[in-house]
């Protein structure tokens, strides 16, 4: 335990340092999509019958920000070790597959979350989006920033530079955020995109993640939160898979 604190507690100074990048950048980012398309848009859309436009956007771009900072986060920290040449440091220690899984989610959850607050801090202000179910935020949220925690893990352990995990993210993780729903209401699509959409596990974890604001979802909550717990099963697995076997860790 006293390992996997370590490396956690490691881990999540790595970012703190760098706050106004890591932090403060990706929130003006979530505040600039906002005040972009909610002026465009607030007094042409109306979604789900009685909801603002711009408080419809508001926790989409709060999950976006989780999405993509929980990815980077342990994309990020793993290749720079591969590449510095320090992560020979790790290997050599103790510490267990569990652990090394533990401390770089963790810190990824922790990044996403804390950029995803101030996200809602600061935007919660242009259109209050109300909170008819806080659980279901909570638990979205985290599931939501342990999958692409878990998902930049197992690019970190893939990658061998940072044009492959530029690569990871723009031509898959980049779509499929911008393709779930944050910006629009799966819903309002033709049968044939929405069938696409319903492709796409990020897709649920935005939807799920909605309800709790709003109380209505283009998916029942309980469908979102099998699909999602599902996803995360499946990506833990693979990383704690390539993580037990040194998968391009060791020579």
């Amino acid at each position: 335990m006293t390992g996997w604190r370590t490396l956690l507690y490691k881990e999540c100074l790595r970012f703190w340092k760098v706050a106004v990048q890591t932090i403060a950048a990706p929130v003006l980012t979530a505040v600039l999509y906002l005040l972009i398309f909610g002026h465009v848009l607030e007094d042409r859309v109306l979604v789900f019958d009685r909801i603002g436009y711009t408080s419809f956007l508001i926790p989409g771009l709060v999950m976006m920000s989780v999405l993509q900072n929980a990815f980077a986060n342990s994309s990020s920290s793993l290749i720079q070790s591969k590449i510095t040449g320090n992560l020979v440091f790790l290997l050599v220690t103790p510490l267990s597959h569990w652990a090394w899984f533990g401390a770089y989610v963790g810190a990824s959850i922790i990044r996403g979350l804390l950029v995803g607050l101030g996200v809602l801090g600061v935007t919660v202000w242009f259109g209050p989006p109300g909170f008819v179910g806080p659980l279901w935020v909570l638990v979205f949220a985290l599931l939501g920033a342990a999958i692409m925690g878990t998902l930049g893990l197992i690019a970190g352990l893939w990658a061998e530079k940072f044009d492959q995990i530029a690569a990871f993210q723009n031509f898959l993780v980049m779509p499929m955020t911008f393709l779930a729903g944050v910006f629009y209401s799966v819903g309002s699509l033709p049968a044939f995109w929405q069938a696409v959409s319903h492709l796409n596990p990020f897709f649920y974890i935005v939807d799920g993640f909605r309800y709790g604001f709003f109380g209505v979802a283009d998916v029942s909550p309980w469908v979102s939160l099998a699909v999602v717990g599902a996803s995360f099963a499946v990506a833990a697995a693979v990383a704690l898979r390539l993580l037990k076997t040194g998968y391009k860790l060791r020579a």
